[in-house]
Parts: structure tokens; sequence; C-alpha cells
């Protein structure tokens, strides 16, 4: 355990040095004689025009247990950033990342996404890490009318926040049923069903209804349901209570400390069924908490380094290159978020000269041509709802393999 504290703690100080790398302002944003700013409130009216690079903002966890997914996130937003200002930004003005931490919690993230519209004034934002946090910090947006895309929010009711809240991460309801169609694939003889979920996470509530129902439809049957905080360590009594049920498969939304704990603790105690993880989990960060105990954890993928599209191979090899691994699921639509700024600031640039509109004028105009716009992402061609859905097609479910030295892993996707 000391080990894995020892780990996580080198890899968040990894993600500190990226995010020093990337801080900071972007283009400076000119006021008009006409101009209002006020930096205590989002309902302010920006008439300013930008000059030099454009500034989008970064909403993701830089620090807390959350940071263990919000680092991979940056990790593909930089990666986006490097590639498309590499092809001439848009069309010749580059774009510049502009990072603010949201912490784990929801006061962080409005911190965060007040800061990015009043005092960084970036044209939008991708984040916030959470689906908890959406729920506080995207009405602010709104507010404002300034465009979100969300990269890891998942949860039922998202883009129903507002007209300016999109997002290109799958919602639960399509990805989470694919795993436990792939376990029982795996073991047609399972019957009983046991699951985990964090009560104090909106994404994990959400998560694990879709689990339950899909539990249901497949004719399962749900022997227990065991509740535990995100921010729980011991999760012996919950464990063993399920332990005692005799279940055949385990399914934990939870995220990757405590979920990757917990998945420890159960194997510990003598667990041998097949264990599902929910999104939360979806990280290799979380190999350094389960370790060698990992192994065969299954998870539904809403992104896979396999896709053969030119996009991703461009994606692929440059985090190959600089991490020596393979990338993960949220440094992909990480990716793909900033991709859809680009391309839809590209599309407006070449309408409207970007550097003549205001910046509430920029906003509302990037948000219209976000959400009419096609995308061939690492993620696959996607487009979105009229409500700012992502519409995806390509969906996968990985297991994990630990190496024989029980330190290293990863995940293979299931034909």
């Amino acid at each position: 355990m000391n080990n894995a504290i020892a780990q996580t703690t080198a890899l968040l100080s990894t993600c500190a040095l990226l995010l020093t790398g990337c801080g900071g302002g972007g283009g400076s944003v000119t006021n008009t004689p006409n101009s209002t700013t006020n930096n205590t409130t989002t309902n302010t009216t920006q008439t300013t025009t930008i000059s030099g690079a454009i500034p989008i903002g970064i909403a993701l966890a830089q620090t807390s247990n959350v940071a263990l997914l919000g680092q991979e996130g940056f990790v593909g937003a930089r990666i986006a950033e490097k590639y498309f200002n590499s092809k001439g930004g848009i069309n010749g003005t580059p774009i510049k990342l502009i990072a603010q931490d949201t912490s784990g919690d929801e006061a962080g993230a409005i911190n965060a996404f007040q800061t990015l519209i009043n005092k960084d004034k970036v044209v939008g934002i991708v984040g916030p890490t959470l689906s908890q946090q959406a729920f506080s910090a995207d009405p602010i947006a709104e507010r404002a009318k300034v465009p979100v895309i969300g990269a890891s929010n998942t949860a039922k009711g998202i883009p129903e926040i507002g007209n300016y809240v999109a997002r290109v991460s799958a919602p639960v309801s399509i990805v989470a049923p694919n795993s436990v169609k792939a376990a029982l694939k795996q073991n047609p003889q399972i019957k009983k069903v046991a699951v985990f979920y964090a009560q104090n996470d909106a994404f994990n509530k959400s998560e694990t209804e879709i689990f339950q129902q899909t539990v249901k439809e497949q004719g399962l049957e749900l022997v227990t349901v065991q509740k535990f905080q995100t921010t729980d360590t011991d999760f012996q009594a919950q464990a063993t209570n399920a332990i005692n049920l005799k279940p055949d498969l385990v399914i934990i939304s939870g995220l990757a400390a405590d979920g990757g704990n917990l998945v420890r603790q159960l194997r510990e105690l003598g667990y041998k069924g097949i264990i599902i993880g929910g999104n939360g989990l979806n990280t290799p960060n979380v190999l350094s908490v389960c370790k060698a105990l990992c192994d065969g954890v299954l998870i539904a993928q809403a992104y896979s380094p396999e896709y053969p599209g030119e996009i991703n191979k461009v994606f692929r090899q440059a985090y190959i290159e600089q991490y020596k691994k393979e990338p993960a699921q949220f440094t992909g639509q990480a990716f793909a978020a900033v991709q859809v700024y680009v391309e839809a600031l590209k599309k407006l640039d070449k309408k409207s000269k970007i550097s003549t509109l205001s910046l509430d004028k920029l906003r509302t105009e990037l948000n219209k041509e976000i959400l009419t716009g096609e995308y061939d992402t690492p993620l696959g061609k996607i487009g979105f709802t009229p409500i700012g859905d992502v519409v995806q097609s390509e969906f996968y479910v990985a297991r994990i393999k630990m190496d024989k030295d029980g330190n290293t892993g990863k995940f293979v996707f299931i034909k």
C-alpha cells in the first residue's frame, strides 16, 4: 500500500509540472471604451476583442484524489494544443490553453470556472472532471453564455443544464451496459450480482442506476447494493457483506483511488468472481492502487487506441512517444474536446474574423458552430444532438491485464 501511495504522489507531482508548463495567459484581450468588467460575477457584458493566441480554458482536477482522472484529461488537451498549433492553429492564429485547478469538489470547479470566464476571458472551457462538479459549475458558464465541453462528464442530465453545455463523453446509459454483456459472454453461468457505488458522487449514483437496470434486464439476481464514499479507504465491512452472499459478479461505480482499493480488498478477502469497474476506474492510474489484483477487471470504453482513424493514429503516436504507453479514454476525450473547439473556431473565423468580434459575440457564435459541426476525432466520427449530447457510434470493452511484476499492466480490448 505504501508503494501505491508513493507512486500516486509521484504521478501527481508529474502532473503539477505539466500544468506549470501550460499555465499562464493566452492571447491578450483588448477592452473597448464601452466595455464593462466585473470579476465577482459571471453576468457581465464582455465588449472586448481578442488579439494574439486564442485562450481556451481547461478546468480539470490537478489536486485531490480526482487528479488521478484530471491529469489524464490535461495531458490529452496539451497534446491537442501542440498538434493543432503545429498545423497553423486557427487559420494562422495559435490557441493557448489556460489551466485552472478544479480540485475534487464543487467549490473548486466553481472557482475555476469563474476565474476562466471573468479573469482569463477564455472563449470556451473544457471540463470539469466530475459530473458532480458539472452540475454546480456548468450553470455559471450557462449564465455567462460561455461554451463548455465536458470531456469526462457522463451522468444523466449534463447537456440539459443549458444551451451552452455540451460533452464529448458518451452518456453512461450507452456505455455501461456493454461491460455487463461482456461479463456474461465470459461466464454465461453468472446468476448473482453485487453492486457497490459511491453515494456522494452524482456520476456514480447515475451510473449505478444504469448498472442495476441492466442487471435486471439480463435476468440476473441483484443480491446486495453496498454504498461508500469516494474518500473511503477501508471497505472491509461492505466487501465482507457482499462476499457472504456468494455473488458471481461484482460491479463497482467509484473513482480510481477508492475503486482501486475496493477491488484490492475484495480480492484479498477471497472474492474470485468477475469484477466490472465503472467509468471512474477507466484509467491506467488505477493500476498503481490495486496492482496485481487489478488483473481481469472489465471496463467499458468509449475510446480505443486501436481505432483506425488518421487523427487517432497521430494522437496515439504522440502519446506513446511521450509516455511510453497507450493513451487512455479520458486522454482521448480531452484531445477530442480541444479538437472540437479548434475546428469550430476555424469555421467561425472564415465567416467572421475572430479578431473583429466582441468576446460575447465570439462565445455565442462559437457555441453555434460547435453544436452544428461534425468531427473526425480519436473517438471516431462524432457530432452533437441539438441539446449538446455527443453522437458517437464506436464503443468497446477492455480487460485489465497486469504484467508479471504486478506493478504495470494495460487495457486489453475484447474483440
